[in-house]
This record gives C-alpha cells, sequence and structure tokens, in this order.
C-alpha cells in the first residue's frame, strides 16, 4: 500500500463515519462504550486510595477523535449510564448507582466531558489533528475535565465518609498524583493514533 493509499482509506473511513444514520452512529457509541467497560478491567489498585488505576482513559480520550462531536460524548454517556444501572463494567466489573455515589463518580462524569471537548475541535479544526495540538487538548481534557469532577467528588466522598475535610495534598495523593505518569503516556499515545488515523482534510 502505498502513502497515498493510506491517506485515502482513511478519508472514506471517516467520510463513511461522517455520513452514517443516527440510529448507525448510536451503535458506534454503543460499541465505544463496551471498549471502554473492557479497557477499565485493566486494573491496578492502590492500597492508600479507592480510586485505580486503569486503562479507560485511552479509550475516552479515542472516542471522541473516532465519532466524533455529540457522538463520542453520548459513547461515555451510555458507559456511565449503563454501569449506573447495573452493567458490571465500571473498573473492577462493578456497576450500580453506588458508583456514581462514591470516590470514583465525579471522574466518569468527567469521562463524558472529555470526550465532548475533544469530538468538537477533532471533527471542527483541522489542525488539531496533529500531534502538538491533539497533545495540548488531550493534557487538558485529561488533567482538567476529568481530574477536576473526579476530585470534588473525591473530596465530597471523603467528607462524608469522615466527617472531615481532606488535606489538599492527601487528596492529590489519592486522586491525583499517583496516575500523572500512567495518563502522560495514554495522553501521548492517544495523541500519535490521532495523528495517524484521523485524515488532515475534510471529511
Amino acid at each position: 500500500m502505498t502513502l497515498n493509499d493510506y491517506y485515502k482509506k482513511r478519508y472514506d473511513l471517516f467520510k463513511w463515519r461522517a455520513n452514517q444514520t443516527m440510529a448507525n452512529k448510536a451503535v458506534m457509541a454503543f460499541f465505544m462504550a463496551c471498549i471502554t467497560g473492557v479497557m477499565a478491567q485493566l486494573v491496578i489498585p492502590l492500597p492508600w486510595t479507592p480510586v485505580p488505576i486503569t486503562a479507560q482513559t485511552f479509550a475516552v480520550l479515542i472516542s471522541g477523535i473516532m465519532l466524533g462531536k455529540y457522538w463520542g460524548g453520548l459513547s461515555q454517556l451510555f458507559y456511565v449510564a449503563l454501569g449506573v444501572i447495573g452493567v458490571p463494567w465500571f473498573a473492577g466489573m462493578t456497576g450500580g448507582y453506588e458508583t456514581i455515589l462514591g470516590a470514583t463518580g465525579g471522574y466518569l462524569i468527567g469521562f463524558i466531558l472529555a470526550a465532548l471537548f475533544l469530538g468538537h475541535f477533532a471533527d471542527k479544526y483541522i489542525k488539531s489533528r496533529n500531534f502538538v495540538p491533539m497533545l495540548g487538548l488531550m493534557t487538558f481534557a485529561s488533567f482538567i475535565l476529568i481530574y477536576v469532577p473526579g476530585l470534588l467528588v473525591l473530596a465530597t466522598w471523603m467528607y462524608t465518609s469522615t466527617g472531615t475535610t481532606p488535606e489538599i495534598w492527601n487528596l492529590m495523593a489519592m486522586g491525583l498524583l499517583p496516575f500523572v505518569v500512567g495518563d502522560i503516556i495514554k495522553i501521548i499515545g492517544a495523541s500519535a493514533f490521532t495523528k495517524v488515523i484521523v485524515p488532515k482534510e475534510e471529511f
């Protein structure tokens, strides 16, 4: 396959995706939710925090890229909503409304925001599909759109569990610092994936 053949095939793929019916896009969003659920089972629990290390953030980042605005966010809404009603595909094969109310509920909300944000930029701004701008966008999506609601809900959970407001460094040690290196790796990988797979012209 020549380079031009590759460029044409990736353009055809995204043009096909853009022209699908709403029903087909919803099916693709559900499929991406399933991928997120599978990657959520790659878990490394940490003894000092209820927030585990998982691989699902990578699926969240690429969901907006692959499905575009709204549909990437819908994939994560499917993931969260179905998990809340009992599908056991949250981290460690858990599910139920207790999760969204628990220590990790804010991160799940952040997944929806991050996918919507990245899908919007990837669809609307062609230059954002290159590695460096996408690296910046994914860094913002991960460390602001996912971690801010994640830490806010974690702090609320800690307060309701212990009756005391958690100190900022304790909160960071439980909900942010252990995940920075892994998230940087996932951000770099997802940005490189975007550079390779997404066409650099309108589709």
